[in-house]
């Protein structure tokens, strides 16, 4: 068996997965832990540390060339977890650090949306794109830029939140302090709170009256619509019209080939692609019609995610020639 793999780590608002990555980029292993049950980052390193253990005395004679992160707010070039408003660490947690010294193996990490566009350009649909986008919609809005084949870091390494880009002056609050950011309105908390304020006004009849805002889910809104619920049906077209306008700037700027779309909420398909495409469509300038194709990557992002982090420490380490031959 090959000695070239990767632990990779992909920590989420709700979930973190992790699992082992080889050259090739298969998944020898796939986990997952609540994210919201580790109050403090160390308490996660510990348990990521004791379950990879654990794995890999299954796995005879694997071995790690080290770890590739991807999180809310992960500063690629200090390591450092930058208050990430999805998660319960505030401040600056010294991520990086903190699993080096676990696992005493190189780490790399960035953006979570970032692994995932390297998972897509090593291993999945963007192999022979060099301009695109990954956007994903999970607990928060991330985004991942990729033009000219390199991922856009920017000077801080923080370029490309798209999901903190303001779509409503005095909006939502959001989790990072702001009021009216992306991802209040397109995520599926967004989708939450966009059902709960049209119940609040609606006198129609609906399958999701019974609903309150801590009971509700994305999938719940998702059965809703696809049996034809009137007001689920409005929330998606309401999120998929803001996302829709959101993506058609987006072109203004970076002129990508496709935009990927991942995450929980992508999982609900033409519920949120169809007013998606069709805003998109109608707000892009007439020099960019045509040119960027939106493909729903859904839940099998993921997988790529978790390959991106492989990408990214090999990237790190300059052994990335090991990914793509």
């Amino acid at each position: 068996m090959s000695k070239s793999h990767a632990l990779s780590i992909d920590i989420g608002g709700t979930h973190c997965k992790f699992g082992i990555i080889s050259q090739s980029g298969e998944v020898l292993s796939n986990e997952k832990l609540d994210t919201r049950d580790f109050p403090e980052a160390y308490l996660l390193v510990k348990t990521l540390y004791e379950k990879t253990q654990q794995t890999l005395s299954k796995m005879g004679d694997v071995v790690l060339d080290g770890v590739g992160v991807g999180a809310p707010n992960a500063n690629y070039y200090s390591g450092q977890l930058e208050s990430p408003p999805n998660l319960p660490w505030k401040g600056s947690t010294p991520l990086k650090k903190m699993l080096h010294e676990a696992f005493n193996l190189p780490v790399a990490i960035t953006n979570d949306a970032n692994i995932a566009a390297l998972g897509e350009m090593y291993f999945g649909k963007a192999k022979d794109i060099k301009d695109f986008a990954v956007i994903t919609l999970g607990t928060g809005l991330g985004s991942g830029f990729v033009t000219n084949g390199k991922l856009i870091y920017g000077h801080d390494s923080f370029a490309g939140e798209m999901g903190h880009i303001n779509v409503v002056p005095d909006g939502r609050i959001c989790n990072c302090g702001k009021r009216g950011c992306l991802e209040t309105y397109v995520s599926v908390t967004g989708l939450k709170r966009t059902a709960m304020e049209l119940m609040a006004k609606y006198s129609g009849k609906t399958s999701l009256s019974g609903y309150s805002y801590e009971t509700i889910g994305g999938i719940a809104i998702s059965e809703a619509a696809r049996s034809n619920d009137p007001l689920a049906i409005e929330a998606f077209n309401f999120t998929g019209k803001i996302l829709g306008y959101k993506l058609a700037d987006l072109v203004a700027l970076l002129s990508p080939k496709v935009i990927f779309i991942t995450g929980g909420l992508a999982k609900s398909g033409d519920l949120i692609m169809k007013p998606t495409q069709k805003y998109f469509e109608e707000n892009l300038l007439n020099i960019y019609k045509g040119k960027t194709e939106l493909i729903n990557i859904g839940l099998s992002g993921q997988e790529s995610t978790l390959k991106g982090g492989a990408a990214l420490l090999w990237e790190y380490i300059g052994n990335i020639k090991l990914v793509t031959g």
